[in-house]
């Protein structure tokens, strides 16, 4: 990290908290967090996270999702870079189908952002915990 300060009361350019190598932008990054913290979005991401991938037609039905609305959402999170898109490469007696599966990225923010805060939950109760 390139932060310019090492007193954590002194403002900070956002961006110096990232790698030198960085492949996203600090703005890139903050999208990704602005797109999970929408519940819809979120649950269509942890849903292809735990399904490994998902058609639309098995999203639609398990999040019961009308169709319209779940594609602005797959729009949003492979925008961003949480989910990608592949087609199937050789018909089966469906069709061809396209899937829809989380990127590193989408796998990392639900398991190193969502879920350790979600686990951590109880020793913030018992930190913050009611007072009276």
């Amino acid at each position: 990290m390139t932060a310019t300060t090492d007193d954590p009361r002194e403002p900070v350019d956002p961006a110096s908290l990232l790698p030198e190598d960085s492949v996203l932008s600090f703005e890139e990054y903050m999208a990704m967090q602005r797109a999970i913290g929408e519940p819809t979005r979120f649950r269509v991401l942890h849903y292809v996270s735990a399904t490994g991938e998902s058609s639309p037609s098995e999203l639609e039905d398990a999040l019961d999702l009308p169709g319209n609305a779940l594609h602005h959402h797959l729009n949003t999170l492979m925008d961003v870079g949480l989910l990608e898109k592949r087609a199937r490469s050789e018909a089966d007696c469906e069709g061809l189908f396209t899937y829809y599966r989380p990127t590193a990225f989408g796998r990392a923010i639900l398991d190193h952002g969502v879920a350790e805060l979600l686990q951590a939950e109880p020793e913030y109760l018992e930190m913050y915990g009611d007072d009276e």
